[in-house]
């Protein structure tokens, strides 16, 4: 079976992209979780590279998967033998067309944030503190502050695995909670429409929303985000109880418990920190221990919001106790 390490593969993808292929190459440096093991990765120059590398893992059978700044992910210690794509410089652009802006898939969504709000213009703001680039917000419809990436998309440029250029407007996106349903494309581009607001106002939310996230989450220390989707449900939904996933994991007393160099965090526990020498292995425990904790503890499910990637490039699902 031919992969993404095979010196044949690499040597032609190299010839025919106009980004840097490298082999071995380390997937901590990718991930916000500072884990993962060595792969292949496509530094794309330009979004037609996407395409040519897709085109060529369909023809060569390499399994492939997408990366941003690499929040909300677990990568696997072992490295992976699909081709990573990883979705960055050269694929940033932000360009404002009136009330419309485009926005590259590797643009840090911080980035956008600010650059939108400083001309004054109201939405992509609320995501200031989020950890990862626009092209990964739009797949996973990311959100915070009651906003989500769907509530400003007016279309998006994908590309699927065949390689194929598709402009989808926003009504043939099924966007639901965390998810776009564009399984098997990439976001290469994505237009949103914001409005104009005082530049003034928008920076003194600007301030707030940064502040709540630097007081209230450990951004400080290297973790993906939040671990767990809040749950649903009545059974645990007590008056005054605890009722998202991190107070549940909270009050069942699992704040700053550890499994190897991984942490439930002190300062929010739907945050699990990499502390020093932490392996997907170590998170994975975590996560199962959390997951049969609070299950004991208040019969709540805990589903993860994480991807648990494996080599191969699919997605580990793991869940709860029932």
């Amino acid at each position: 079976m031919t992969t993404a390490r095979s010196p044949a593969f690499v040597a032609a993808l190299r010839a025919a992209v106009r980004g840097e292929v490298r082999t071995d190459e380390p997937l901590a440096r990718y991930s916000t979780y500072r884990i993962g093991g060595p792969a292949t990765v496509l530094l794309p120059a330009v979004n037609e590279d996407v395409g040519v590398a897709l085109r060529m893992a369909a023809a060569a059978g390499v399994p492939w998967f997408a990366v941003g700044l690499g929040s909300n992910i677990l990568l696997p210690d072992e490295g992976m033998d699909a081709l990573v794509i990883r979705l960055g410089k050269g694929l940033d652009r932000l360009d404002r067309d009136g009330d419309r802006w485009t926005v590259g898939a590797g643009l840090p969504a911080p980035l956008a944030a600010r650059r939108t709000a400083a001309g004054g213009w109201f939405g992509l703001h609320k995501f200031v503190g989020v950890p990862g680039t626009a092209g990964g917000g739009v797949y996973m419809n990311a959100g915070c502050h009651g906003a989500e990436w769907s509530d400003f998309v007016e279309s998006v440029l994908v590309v699927d695995d065949a390689g194929r250029d598709t402009v989808l407007a926003r009504a043939d996106i099924p966007f639901a909670y965390r998810q776009s349903g564009l399984t098997g494309q990439v976001v290469l581009e994505a237009s949103v429409r914001l409005r104009p607001e005082d530049p003034a106002v928008i920076e003194a939310e600007l301030a707030e929303l940064f502040r709540w996230r630097s007081e209230g989450t450990p951004f400080n220390q290297p973790c993906c985000g939040s671990v767990f989707r809040n749950p649903g449900g009545a059974s645990w939904h007590r008056e005054g109880g605890p009722r998202t996933a991190g107070q549940l994991i909270e009050a069942a007393g699992l704040k700053g418990y550890r499994v190897g160099g991984a942490e439930i965090s002190p300062k929010h526990a739907n945050y699990f920190v990499n502390v020093g020498g932490a392996t997907a292995a170590d998170v994975r425990a975590l996560i199962r221990h959390a997951q049969a904790v609070v299950h004991e503890r208040f019969g709540a499910a805990l589903e993860t919001e994480v991807k648990l990637i494996r080599p191969d490039g699919g997605a580990d699902h793991l869940p709860p106790p029932r």
